[in-house]
């Protein structure tokens, strides 16, 4: 068995390679939504429309060039347990498959391997779940090594669930040792061995990976700039705002997932300090556990992060649902969506016209004073000079005001003065010393201090 991450879909091109490209894989999307709505504990969470879901359903289709032939929306008034929904529908679409020439069906929910054998089975098709298809998307998103390393971990963890007793070669059995050989161990159980053992290695790996980002962090630390986050729904302009902060040439495009490895950039806010801004990876619903398990590493830097900005796009006709739906996985790694340090930037305000603009304003004012949402544009920079002195006023608000007497013949002092520090005012002493009177962080106060008595 070879465990190394297999594609999903075979596509007929390499993602990524300048070969010629062939004719997409054709799919057909199905989109199974339960009646009356969201159940269970997330009963109180807001609905997301059926429409919405189909859209974003071929959206994942698309964000790995499948060529969608046709998405159906099938109401699930009771789940069937062999094929999830009712014969009807399964034969309806075998129809479809089979008009449209589709290689691929895409069922936008989860499905037991049972399931997913079964509706093969009927549709004559390759059929992946939504697991499998965004596991894919971050398999071909990937570049750097540890985002490799996190979805392969992540890509292995579902392959290992898949393996039950629905495929009849995993029931062989391979002989014993001796001569009179015995039951041995069967091919289920082997290859659940050599997926473990892969599994235990790149978990190593990880875990050295860890310990290097925590140094990173440790450094950071010890030449303290201020940590601010990008979270948000996938595909709510993330990218397009890291790019207009810090101009960094980070992948921005109108695609699920354009950007999946974290990228930190320095930047500067308006009084000059300076800060650094991480971009990660985009939230999404019923995101695989093994996924948010095998970037929790990635997901630190959101942990750490002195300020994170929420970024929705307030364009979105869901734009609430997909809010609940970050807020939840915001929960899942302990960060309390009531912390002062959590700022909504409704992005893509652009996109709306005066009423809509009206009625989001009127949204946000039903907000509590000091957290209420920022408006902003990261394509056209509308109210991002706002959002900026906000950001600094977070930052500054633990700063500690104090005036500090430089030597004369101290110059480098007073230049790291004005690169880690607010000032407000200086001027020339008689004695020629200068007198600075100035706004600062407390973990910097201690080395301009150490600074001064050095000088002294």
């Amino acid at each position: 068995m070879d465990i190394r991450r297999p594609d999903i879909i075979d596509s007929s091109h390499n993602a990524g390679s300048d070969e010629p490209r062939g004719e997409p894989t054709r799919v057909v999307v199905v989109v199974p939504v339960p009646k009356g709505g969201r159940g269970g504990e997330e009963a109180h969470l807001p609905v997301r429309t059926a429409e919405a879901k189909r859209d974003e359903a071929v959206g994942l289709a698309a964000a790995i060039e499948l060529d969608v032939m046709e998405a159906v929306i099938v109401t699930l008034g009771t789940i069937r347990p062999a094929t999830l929904i009712g014969k009807g529908k399964v034969d309806e679409i075998a129809g479809l498959v089979t008009a449209h020439g589709a290689g691929l069906v895409f069922v936008d929910a989860a499905l037991s391997p049972v399931q997913q054998r079964n509706l093969e089975k009927a549709w004559s098709a390759k059929v992946v779940d939504r697991t499998g298809l965004i596991l894919e998307i971050f398999g071909r998103r990937a570049r750097t090594k540890e985002g490799s390393l996190q979805v392969e971990l992540a890509h292995l963890s579902y392959q290992k669930s898949r393996l039950v007793r629905s495929w009849t070669h995993l029931e062989r059995q391979r002989g014993g040792f001796g001569f009179l050989g015995g039951p041995g161990e069967t091919q289920i159980e082997a290859d659940r061995r050599m997926i473990q053992e892969r599994i235990t290695r790149i978990e190593r790996e990880l875990e050295q990976v860890t310990r290097t980002r925590r140094l990173h962090r440790e450094s950071r630390r010890r030449v303290p700039y201020p940590i601010i986050a990008l979270v948000g729904y996938t595909n709510a302009g993330k990218s397009t705002l890291f790019n207009t902060l810090t101009a960094g040439g980070v992948l921005a495009q109108d695609l699920l997932f354009a950007t999946l490895d974290p990228t930190l950039r320095q930047m500067r806010l308006p009084n000059g300090t300076k800060a650094i801004l991480s971009d990660t990876v985009g939230f999404i619903s019923d995101l695989p556990t093994m996924l948010v398990a095998a970037f929790r590493a990635t997901l630190e830097e959101v942990i750490e992060a002195d300020v994170i900005l929420h970024v929705r796009d307030v364009s979105h006709d869901d734009t609430e649902a997909q809010a609940a739906d970050v807020a939840a996985i915001l929960a899942d790694l302990g960060i309390d969506p009531a912390s002062r340090t959590l700022v909504e930037v409704w992005n893509k305000v652009d996109l709306l016209d005066a009423e809509g603009r009206e009625e989001a304003r009127n949204r946000a004012a039903r907000g509590e004073d000091g957290r209420r949402p920022h408006f902003v544009s990261a394509v056209t920079g509308e109210g991002v000079p706002e959002l900026l002195a906000a950001i600094e006023d977070l930052i500054r608000a633990d700063h500690e005001r104090m005036t500090v007497t430089v030597p004369a013949a101290d110059g480098r002092t007073l230049n790291w003065i004005h690169e880690n520090a607010e000032v407000e005012s200086r001027h020339a002493m008689e004695s020629g010393e200068t007198q600075v009177t100035l706004r600062i962080a407390p973990a910097k106060r201690a080395q301009l201090e150490r600074r001064l008595a050095a000088a002294s």
